[in-house]
């Protein structure tokens, strides 16, 4: 095995996964165990630098839960118990989400509550 380096390439990030899948089940408390710590702090690092995932916005990640539970305008507008021109104005960014739809797409839709606190 290699001697473990900060990552600072997109080849040494590579290699820094190769040897992450080498320690990956490693127990805790053993070399194998420590190296795979490091190695993970280190790939977690630059992943942070050159890969920041920015969070959803609430209504990305209500058109993204529409999306994945097959769920249309109409649909929504139903379960919501709102107009289909409701719906089309909310994801059209023309018209704000209220609490109760906030709270809807908490408790019905399981968007997670601090994405729709962010903004």
């Amino acid at each position: 095995m290699e001697a473990i380096k900060l990552i600072k390439t997109e080849e040494d990030y590579d290699k820094a996964l190769k040897q992450l899948e080498i320690v990956f089940h490693a127990k805790p408390d053993t070399p194998e165990g420590d190296l795979l710590e490091v190695i993970s702090l280190l790939i977690h690092e630059y992943e942070q630098k050159h890969y920041k995932i920015v969070p959803l916005t609430p209504l990305e990640a209500l058109k993204y839960e529409m999306e994945e539970q097959g769920l249309s305008q109409s649909g929504l507008a139903k379960r919501m118990g709102l107009s289909k021109s409701t719906i089309s104005e909310i994801l059209g960014g023309k018209k704000q989400m209220s609490i109760n739809f906030l709270k809807f797409m908490h408790n019905e839709l399981g968007i997670p509550a601090h994405i729709l606190l962010a903004y």
